[in-house]
């Protein structure tokens, strides 16, 4: 057996928030949408994992999401220009990748990062 990818699942009333915050302020694209489910990813190529973490690394909160970009000042500017408040960074962490928190509009912690 493949494990071929794996979906992150958010309960919530309202999906026009999610079409939103991942679709209008970090840009990824709507893949699937039947009314009580949307889904949104990327038509690149991306990789399959899942982590399990005790602590967020640098005596941060574990976040419920990691999500990697190939600009993060630009999605920096998007999330300012959205007015949704950073919680945590941004800051080069001492493995290589730069990164800050956000809350999505459901109260999930996002960790948008970068390598370096």
């Amino acid at each position: 057996m493949k494990v071929k990818r794996i979906v992150a699942n958010v309960e919530t009333q309202d999906i026009s928030k999610a079409k939103y915050f991942y679709g209008e302020v970090l840009g990824l694209d709507q893949l699937m949408d039947m009314g009580f489910i949307a889904t949104f990813g990327s038509h690149e190529k991306m990789d399959t994992q899942i982590s399990f973490l005790s602590e967020g690394g640098s005596g941060t909160p574990v976040p419920d999401l990691s999500i990697e970009v190939d600009d993060l000042d630009d999605a920096l500017t998007r999330i300012k220009k959205a007015e949704i408040p950073i919680e945590y960074g941004p800051i080069e962490e001492p493995w290589g990748v730069r990164r800050f928190y956000v809350k999505d509009p459901f109260g999930k912690l996002v960790n948008i990062l970068s390598h370096l």
